[in-house]
């Protein structure tokens, strides 16, 4: 499990979870989304990301760490 906290968003994926390779993104540990990593998208049926959400995600994308 890789879990990374950005102000107060936390950023979770686990090895081995279900395709397509994806991040879960929570606050006050509630689930807000889950983006698909490699469609580069929200996955079916979660939320819309915030311009806050998708600035870290592009961030921790560059990073190395998504």
């Amino acid at each position: 499990m890789v879990r990374i906290r950005r102000g107060n968003l936390v950023f979770i994926t686990w090895k081995g979870d279900h395709p397509p390779r994806h991040v879960h993104i929570y606050r006050d540990r509630t689930l807000l989304l889950r983006w698909d990593l490699e469609g580069w998208k929200p996955v079916r049926g979660s939320g819309i990301p915030t311009l806050q959400i998708l600035r870290i995600l592009i961030e921790l994308r560059r990073e190395g760490r998504l």
